[in-house]
Protein backbone atom coordinates (compact mmCIF):
# COMPACT_ATOMS: atom_id res chain seq x y z
CA UNK A 1 0.00 0.00 0.00
CA UNK A 2 0.72 3.69 -0.81
CA UNK A 3 1.53 4.94 2.73
CA UNK A 4 3.74 7.52 4.84
CA UNK A 5 3.38 8.29 8.47
CA UNK A 6 4.59 10.98 10.41
CA UNK A 7 5.86 10.68 14.10
CA UNK A 8 8.22 13.26 16.65
CA UNK A 9 5.71 16.11 16.59
CA UNK A 10 5.01 17.89 20.05
CA UNK A 11 5.57 20.57 22.57
CA UNK A 12 9.11 22.42 22.73
CA UNK A 13 10.31 26.09 23.57
CA UNK A 14 11.75 28.14 21.34
CA UNK A 15 15.56 27.49 20.80
CA UNK A 16 14.85 23.72 21.45
CA UNK A 17 14.76 20.60 19.17
CA UNK A 18 12.57 18.34 17.59
CA UNK A 19 13.11 15.61 14.76
CA UNK A 20 10.30 14.47 12.78
CA UNK A 21 10.01 10.95 10.81
CA UNK A 22 8.28 10.13 8.22
CA UNK A 23 8.08 6.40 7.85
CA UNK A 24 6.69 4.57 4.31
CA UNK A 25 5.94 1.98 2.53
CA UNK A 26 8.63 0.63 -0.12
CA UNK A 27 6.21 1.34 -2.83
CA UNK A 28 5.61 4.65 -2.00
CA UNK A 29 9.27 5.91 -0.68
CA UNK A 30 11.69 4.10 -3.56
CA UNK A 31 12.71 6.11 -6.62
CA UNK A 32 11.53 9.40 -5.62
CA UNK A 33 12.15 12.69 -3.70
CA UNK A 34 10.33 13.08 -0.03
CA UNK A 35 9.43 16.53 1.24
CA UNK A 36 8.23 18.23 4.10
CA UNK A 37 5.54 20.81 4.36
CA UNK A 38 3.75 22.51 6.90
CA UNK A 39 0.26 24.41 7.45
CA UNK A 40 -0.14 26.57 10.49
CA UNK A 41 -3.84 27.97 11.28
CA UNK A 42 -5.36 30.01 8.59
CA UNK A 43 -2.49 29.81 6.24
CA UNK A 44 -1.54 27.84 3.31
CA UNK A 45 0.18 24.44 3.35
CA UNK A 46 4.10 25.48 2.30
CA UNK A 47 6.84 24.27 1.44
CA UNK A 48 9.71 23.30 4.43
CA UNK A 49 12.20 20.68 2.51
CA UNK A 50 12.79 18.14 -0.30
CA UNK A 51 16.08 15.43 -0.44
CA UNK A 52 16.20 14.15 -3.65
CA UNK A 53 15.99 9.88 -4.17
CA UNK A 54 19.86 9.34 -3.83
CA UNK A 55 20.21 12.49 -0.99
CA UNK A 56 22.56 14.11 -3.69
CA UNK A 57 20.52 17.22 -3.39
CA UNK A 58 18.38 19.21 -0.53
CA UNK A 59 16.63 22.30 -0.65
CA UNK A 60 15.00 24.22 1.70
CA UNK A 61 12.31 27.32 2.80
CA UNK A 62 14.51 30.49 3.36
CA UNK A 63 12.31 30.21 6.75
CA UNK A 64 14.47 27.55 7.76
CA UNK A 65 18.21 27.01 6.33
CA UNK A 66 20.33 26.44 8.87
CA UNK A 67 18.19 25.07 11.16
CA UNK A 68 16.40 22.47 9.26
CA UNK A 69 17.77 19.38 7.88
CA UNK A 70 16.25 16.46 5.94
CA UNK A 71 17.64 13.29 5.53
CA UNK A 72 16.58 9.74 4.57
CA UNK A 73 17.81 6.35 5.28
CA UNK A 74 16.72 4.32 1.81
CA UNK A 75 17.22 0.97 3.66
CA UNK A 76 14.39 2.25 6.62
CA UNK A 77 12.06 3.26 3.98
CA UNK A 78 12.23 6.75 6.04
CA UNK A 79 13.12 10.47 5.96
CA UNK A 80 13.52 12.39 8.67
CA UNK A 81 13.30 16.49 9.22
CA UNK A 82 15.96 17.72 12.14
CA UNK A 83 14.49 21.01 13.64
CA UNK A 84 17.20 23.26 15.74
CA UNK A 85 16.15 26.17 16.83
CA UNK A 86 12.51 26.28 16.68
CA UNK A 87 10.61 29.60 16.67
CA UNK A 88 6.87 30.45 17.54
CA UNK A 89 6.49 30.63 13.73
CA UNK A 90 7.37 27.10 13.02
CA UNK A 91 4.10 25.99 14.88
CA UNK A 92 2.26 24.30 12.69
CA UNK A 93 1.25 20.57 11.32
CA UNK A 94 4.02 19.24 9.46
CA UNK A 95 3.33 16.69 6.67
CA UNK A 96 5.68 14.07 4.80
CA UNK A 97 4.99 13.70 1.19
CA UNK A 98 6.16 11.93 -1.81
CA UNK A 99 6.93 13.09 -4.89
CA UNK A 100 8.73 11.24 -8.33
CA UNK A 101 10.72 14.44 -9.27
CA UNK A 102 12.80 16.63 -7.22
CA UNK A 103 10.52 19.54 -6.64
CA UNK A 104 9.25 22.20 -4.02
CA UNK A 105 5.98 22.40 -5.76
CA UNK A 106 3.06 20.96 -3.74
CA UNK A 107 1.25 19.90 -6.53
CA UNK A 108 3.96 17.31 -7.73
CA UNK A 109 3.65 15.82 -4.48
CA UNK A 110 0.98 13.30 -4.86
CA UNK A 111 1.33 10.93 -1.87
CA UNK A 112 0.76 12.34 1.42
CA UNK A 113 0.96 11.69 5.30
CA UNK A 114 -1.93 12.41 8.19
CA UNK A 115 0.75 14.93 9.47
CA UNK A 116 2.01 16.07 13.05
CA UNK A 117 1.54 18.48 15.08
CA UNK A 118 4.72 21.08 15.94
CA UNK A 119 3.87 23.58 18.72
CA UNK A 120 6.60 25.90 19.80
CA UNK A 121 6.27 27.93 22.50
CA UNK A 122 7.75 31.20 23.11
Amino acid sequence: QEQLVESGGGLVQAGGSLRLSCEASASTFRGGAMGWFRQAPGKERDFVAVVSWSGAYRDYADSVKGRFTISRDNAKNTVYLQMNNLKPGDTAVYYCAKSLKYSRVLSDFASWGQGTQVTVSS
